[in-house]
């Protein structure tokens, strides 16, 4: 009985061992994609001045929205939402509504860097004070 045990130990350690490189890329899962999303990853920031180049951001924050909405923005969930509602136009959420807004001139610019479905993305845009910028209702800028 010792040897039959033996030797049914033996025997399989050695099929383990023959077999065991054979079986192991069958049995693995197909290698997936890099990514199934192309890439939105954007810097927003928002300074007081006429424009980004002559003044330096007062505020940044990131936003990813694929494969799902994440970074530094307080609500990335509802700025990715904006941005794919409007096909990532800007212009679309940056249209001032109608708020009464004092006429004081104290500009707030607004910058967009990064990439929004793959493709490259850079905008820029000078509201003429906070409430302005405020009046456009969208969350992508409130931060």
């Amino acid at each position: 009985m010792r040897n039959t045990a033996r030797w049914a130990a033996t025997l399989g350690l050695t099929a383990a061992a023959v077999c065991g490189p054979l079986t192991g890329p069958a049995l693995a899962a197909p290698a997936a994609p890099a990514s199934l999303y192309a890439p939105s990853a954007l810097v927003l920031t928002l300074g007081h001045g006429e424009s980004a180049a002559a003044v330096s951001p007062a505020r940044a924050v990131t936003l990813t929205c694929a494969p799902g909405p994440s970074g530094s923005h307080p609500a990335a969930a509802l700025a990715c939402a904006e941005l794919r509602a409007s096909g990532g136009d800007l212009e679309v959420l940056t249209e001032t509504g109608d708020a009464l807004c004092t006429r004081e001139y104290d500009p707030v610019v607004v910058t967009v860097d990064g990439v929004w479905q793959g493709k490259r993305v850079s905008y820029e845009r000078t509201f003429s004070n906070e409430c302005v910028k405020n009046s456009t209702g969208s969350v992508l800028f409130a931060f």
